[in-house]
């Protein structure tokens, strides 16, 4: 796609170059050249719609992977929470269960990160398309005079300093690597149990994308590291983070459970149970609540207190 898009701009470089008035009495050869100034620009109009119909029958069938995803995301909702009233009944190896669902879970949002952001650069080219195609059409009406300001080499070009001379270029700055594949490699590495090295790419997530969809993924793991590690209050502080920064992400409410439990791993015990039944209160119908219920009813504690109590 951005090859296409670089062959694009070369053509309009040329149109460029060959759509310069000239100076001299029309003739023979200039004729000429208009002619194929005109081609061109036939033909550029031509692909432009050729890949304006490539482009739509891709946005179709993003949007029908889109819709599957869904689905696939529906089912999985429904399948972990069969699984919890199993638990809840007598049940074994939900532990095991929920982690796998928890990883196909991951992959599910890690795909759908993935269509959001084609779509986004389909809709680029798109619209380089048609800048390319407009920019032609205005050179050819007489824009781009030569003997302007601005033209190479003089002051004031980008490029040049105030007398004309070059600048010196600052090194360019390495480049982040994109979102998902810096996520995926930071899940692959957490599942192989290499957490220092998962944890470097998940901070990393958070340095370079802090707004994407994914670092709210990405602190949660942090703390599940944390946790992992028996680093009971690192790991409460990202829980934190996760429900005070990206309370409307996915993992906010395995993060409330997993604060809780923390928090009773170190004899936090008040902190604990608040955070469970506040977890309750705030996400009552999804599969960590349930879990929150099964705790505190195995620890002999009533699910709702007698006097309501501020949720963190």
């Amino acid at each position: 796609m951005r090859r296409m898009v670089g062959s694009l701009s070369i053509v309009f470089l040329f149109v460029v170059f060959c759509a310069a008035p000239p100076a001299h009495a029309v003739s023979k050869e200039i004729i000429q050249l208009q002619t194929q100034v005109q081609q061109l620009q036939d033909a550029l109009q031509h692909l432009q719609e050729t890949q304006d119909q490539q482009l739509s029958v891709m946005q179709h069938v993003i949007q029908s992977i889109n819709d599957n995803v869904s689905k696939i995301s529906s089912t999985m909702t429904t399948l972990q929470q069969q699984v919890q009233a199993q638990n809840e009944s007598g049940g074994g190896k939900i532990d095991q269960l929920s982690g796998q669902m928890q990883g196909i879970n991951d992959s599910m949002d890690a795909l759908r990160t993935r269509i959001d952001k084609l779509s986004a650069e389909v809709q680029a080219v798109q619209s380089q398309l048609s800048n390319i195609s407009t920019q032609a059409a205005m050179q050819q009406q007489g824009s781009g005079q030569p003997g302007q300001a601005g033209q190479p080499g003089q002051p004031g070009q980008p490029g040049t300093d105030q007398n004309g001379q070059p600048q010196q270029q600052a090194p360019p700055q390495p480049q982040a690597p994109p979102v998902n594949d810096l996520y995926q490699g930071a899940l692959r590495d957490y599942n192989g149990a290499r957490y220092d090295l998962a944890a470097g790419e998940f901070a990393d997530v958070l340095k370079y994308y802090p707004n994407d969809e994914l670092a709210g993924n990405a602190q949660f793991y942090l703390g599940e590291i944390d946790y992992r590690q028996g680093k009971y209050s690192d790991a409460i502080r990202n829980y934190t983070v996760v429900l005070d920064q990206f309370g409307g992400n996915s993992k906010a409410p395995a993060a409330a459970l997993r604060r809780g439990e923390a928090e009773l791993a170190i004899d936090q015990r008040e902190n604990g149970i608040r955070d469970l039944r506040g977890l309750i209160t705030r996400y009552p119908q999804t599969p960590e609540a349930s879990q929150a219920r099964s705790r505190l009813n195995g620890m002999g504690v009533r699910i709702t207190p007698s006097k309501p109590s501020a949720y963190r």
